[in-house]
């Protein structure tokens, strides 16, 4: 009886968990910026500021591990602004050499000074398809106004992937 508990003991200890925490690796937002005065210090700076932002808001939505993707490694695979956005499978590259399961690209597209839009693809990193795109529309340039859209983006991004992985066990043998 011992024994037999021994190694059950070990097995607990040892192995891994069968459902592991989805990995995310968000890249740096990048800034498009077509109004009459693109690319202003604030804009440049609220920009920077929607990575960090969106990796907290999945953080705090359930069980994901954010990856780290460097930024030398992402310059290093973009050939200008939007490279990465459009085009999946240099994006889904960049996330399986971190060892991401998904990795979302983003970019704030600012048309007028009254409002811009945060804008998403959602890439799985197995097959390299965009399983997702999804915009976000900020109106004004408030701090909070950032903050809540970032928030509205994580719960659309966690759903997608949550959706995803239900239907994958529903499919699984």
């Amino acid at each position: 009886m011992k024994l037999i508990g021994l190694i059950f003991w070990f097995y607990l200890v040892f192995s891994h968990p069968v459902n592991a925490a989805p990995r995310i690796a968000v890249l740096n937002f990048e800034l498009l910026d077509v109004t009459l005065l693109p690319n202003a210090p604030e804009e440049l700076t609220r920009t920077a500021s929607m990575k960090p932002l969106l990796e907290q808001a999945i953080s705090r939505l359930g069980n994901y591990e954010i990856v780290q993707i460097s930024i030398n490694d992402q310059n290093t695979a973009t050939a200008g602004v939007g490279y990465l956005f459009n085009f999946n499978d240099i994006a889904a590259k960049l996330g399986k050499q971190s060892g991401a399961d998904w990795v979302v690209v983003g970019q704030h597209s600012k048309h007028s000074f009254l409002y811009s839009y945060v804008m998403a693809h959602l890439i799985n990193v197995k097959n390299q398809n965009l399983t997702g795109d999804f915009p976000t529309e900020l109106k004004g340039t408030h701090p909070k106004v950032t903050e809540r859209g970032i928030n509205a983006l994580a719960k659309k991004l966690t759903a997608r992937i949550m959706q995803l992985a239900d239907s994958s066990l529903k499919h699984a043998p």
